[in-house]
């Protein structure tokens, strides 16, 4: 059973729930939003530095009206798994962990995402594992995916194509169905404002060295 955040706030119409995106360098987090909430798909984006942050407004899901507000953080990629802090995860209320299934690397380090994420909180955790039009270049089978979703507790797995978009509304759907079932408690669009952004550049900050900064690039 998943833990409930203790946070009281006034509840409004609309209910915000903050969804993690994280996951290795180049396994598509950034074209996930991308599609999910513009439905446009390019190899051309800009590299994620720090995070992103995007919203989108849902107002039906399993056929009955709702009054959501979606806000993805995009998780750069940078090999930073010890400095995500507490102004990452502060008020997460579901998780996507994206891998990508030509890169066995990206699978591997799963793990690490994962227990970064459950050392912070416990909300549901979806893996995705992207890509799954490059069949024939597949390097991890479903049975290794479901191995691991038993081995770190996640509630589920999906496999998507961010290009053609198999997939990529079921699987925020299926995990905001999950929260709403877990984790009843609303949010305003006003309390992420709390988050001390600082607490985020000092880790960009921390990245930069002689004027340089490493890049992570999200296709």
């Amino acid at each position: 059973m998943y833990k409930r955040l203790n946070v009281c706030v006034d509840q409004l119409q609309d209910d915000v729930i903050k969804i993690l995106v994280i996951g290795d360098a180049g396994v598509g987090k950034t074209s996930f939003v991308q599609k999910y909430v513009y439905d446009v798909f390019s190899d051309k984006y800009k590299c994620t530095i720090g995070f992103d942050s995007v919203t989108k407004k849902v107002t039906e899901l399993n056929q009955k009206p709702v009054n959501l507000q979606l806000q993805f953080w995009d998780i750069a990629g940078q090999d930073r798994f010890p400095l995500l802090t507490r102004a990452y995860y502060k008020y997460t209320r579901g998780c996507l962990i994206i891998f990508d299934l030509t890169n066995p690397e990206s699978f591997n380090d799963v793990r690490k995402w994962k227990a970064s994420l459950d050392n912070n909180l416990s909300v549901p955790c979806l893996l995705v594992a992207n890509k799954v039009d490059l069949e024939s270049e597949r390097k991890v089978s479903p049975s290794d995916i479901e191995r691991l979703v038993t081995e770190l507790n996640f509630f589920q797995f999906t496999e998507t194509s961010v290009k053609t978009g198999l997939m990529v509304e079921e699987s925020v759907m299926y995990l905001v169905d999950v929260v709403l079932g877990n984790s009843p408690s609303t949010y305003t669009p006003s309390d992420f404002e709390h988050v001390d952004l600082r607490e985020i550049r000092d880790l960009d900050t921390s990245q930069t060295r002689n004027g340089k900064k490493k890049c992570a690039i999200c296709s």
